[in-house]
C-alpha cells in the first residue's frame, strides 16, 4: 500500500467514526462571550473554502491517490466549517461571509504552485492547532469543548499528511532557506492572529505572547 493509499484509508475511516458517532447535541445550546463568538467567526470562514484550487492542483501533480487523499481533506475541512457555523447557531449567532486574514491567506495561496501553497496551507493548519486547542482548554461551555476537541484531533491528523507531500518536494540545499523563511511566516502569521484574537484569548485565559509561543514551540520542518 502507498503513502497516499494509507492517508485516504484514515480519511474514509475518520469520516466512518463522524457518522458513527454523530453531531454533537446542538439542543444544548452554547454561551459563549461576545469576543470568542467573533473570534470563532472568523475561523469559520477560513474554514469554509471549497478547495477547488488545491484539488486543481493536486490532480495535475501525477498522484492518483493523492489527488484523492486532497479531496477528502477537504471534506474534512468543510465539516469544520459546518460544525462551527452549528456552534455559532447554538450561541444564536450568525456567520459572516468573510474576513481579511482568510482574504490574505486564500490570495496567497492561489498565487503559488502546489509545493508553496502547501506551505502556506501548512502555516495556517499550525495555527490552527494552537487556536483550537486554546478554545477547547479554556472555555467552560460544553458544546464548545465538544467542538473544538473534534477539530483538534482532525487538525492533528492534517499536519503530518501535508508534511508526507513535502517530504522530498525541494532540494536538499534549499531545505534550510525554506525552513528558515517558512518559520519566519509562521512567526508573522502567528502574531496576525493573535493581535486580532487578542480579546477572546484573553477570555480563554491565554496572552497573545503565549499564543505565539504555543504555535511556535510545537513546529515541524515542512522541508525535510
Amino acid at each position: 500500500m502507498g503513502m497516499f493509499d494509507r492517508w485516504i484509508q484514515d480519511f474514509e475511516t475518520a469520516a466512518e467514526r463522524r457518522q458513527h458517532v454523530g453531531d454533537p447535541d446542538w439542543s444544548r445550546g452554547a454561551r459563549l462571550h461576545p469576543a470568542i463568538i467573533r473570534s470563532v467567526q472568523r475561523f469559520q470562514v477560513g474554514e469554509s473554502g471549497d478547495g477547488a484550487n488545491l484539488i486543481s492542483k493536486a490532480g495535475g501533480a501525477g498522484d492518483a491517490e493523492y489527488a484523492i487523499a486532497v479531496k477528502l481533506f477537504v471534506l474534512e475541512e468543510q465539516n469544520h466549517a459546518r460544525l462551527l457555523a452549528e456552534l455559532l447557531a447554538a450561541a444564536d449567532a450568525p456567520t459572516i461571509a468573510s474576513h481579511w486574514s482568510d482574504t490574505i491567506f486564500v490570495w496567497l495561496r492561489r498565487a503559488l504552485g502546489l509545493r508553496l501553497e502547501l506551505l502556506v496551507l501548512m502555516v495556517a493548519e499550525v495555527v490552527a492547532l494552537g487556536y483550537y486547542r486554546a478554545l477547547r482548554d479554556g472555555t467552560t461551555d460544553p458544546l464548545t469543548i465538544v467542538v473544538a476537541g473534534r477539530i483538534l484531533a482532525d487538525e492533528e491528523r492534517h499536519v503530518p499528511f501535508h508534511l508526507d507531500r513535502l517530504r522530498g518536494a525541494f532540494p536538499r540545499a534549499a531545505r534550510p532557506a525554506i525552513n528558515a523563511g517558512w518559520r519566519l511566516l509562521l512567526a508573522g502569521a502567528a502574531t496576525a492572529v493573535a493581535v486580532d484574537h487578542g480579546p477572546a484569548l484573553r477570555r480563554l485565559g491565554m496572552t497573545r505572547r503565549q499564543f505565539v509561543g504555543e504555535v511556535l514551540v510545537k513546529v515541524a520542518k515542512p522541508c525535510r
